[in-house]
């Protein structure tokens, strides 16, 4: 088994996947192809990233992935911030998904901070 599995921000994130996943299958069938699938490859390539990363060879190298997963994230957060604005997501709905990318992201930002100290 990979140890990625165990990290916990990689847990969280599959979390957040879910939870986007049910939101956004109310998004209007139209936007299957447009903000639905820009949602969900942005917030699917968080913790594919974090796993792709913990099997690198060094510490630099899965930096590098972190990065990566929080640029998908702050991608993903935009996205959000849209389908609120187009009322595909009601107030609630966004508060607690951006709520839970917040946690995701103090907690990559944290461990790339960690990381790059024990480089």
């Amino acid at each position: 088994m990979s140890h990625y599995i165990k990290i916990l921000i990689w847990q969280k994130s599959i979390s957040l996947v879910t939870k986007i996943h049910k939101s956004t299958n109310s998004f209007p069938k139209e936007e299957t192809f447009g903000l639905t699938s820009q949602i969900r490859r942005s917030s699917l390539s968080i913790p594919s990233n974090i796993a792709e990363g913990s099997e690198r060879d060094s510490n630099k190298d899965f930096v590098r992935f972190l990065y990566i997963s929080l640029g998908s994230l702050f991608e993903m957060q935009t996205q959000l911030e849209i389908a609120k604005d187009i009322a595909y997501l009601n107030e609630n709905e966004f508060n607690n998904l951006y709520e839970d990318s917040r946690e995701v992201e103090s907690m990559l930002v944290s461990f790339i901070k960690n990381l790059k100290n024990k480089s």
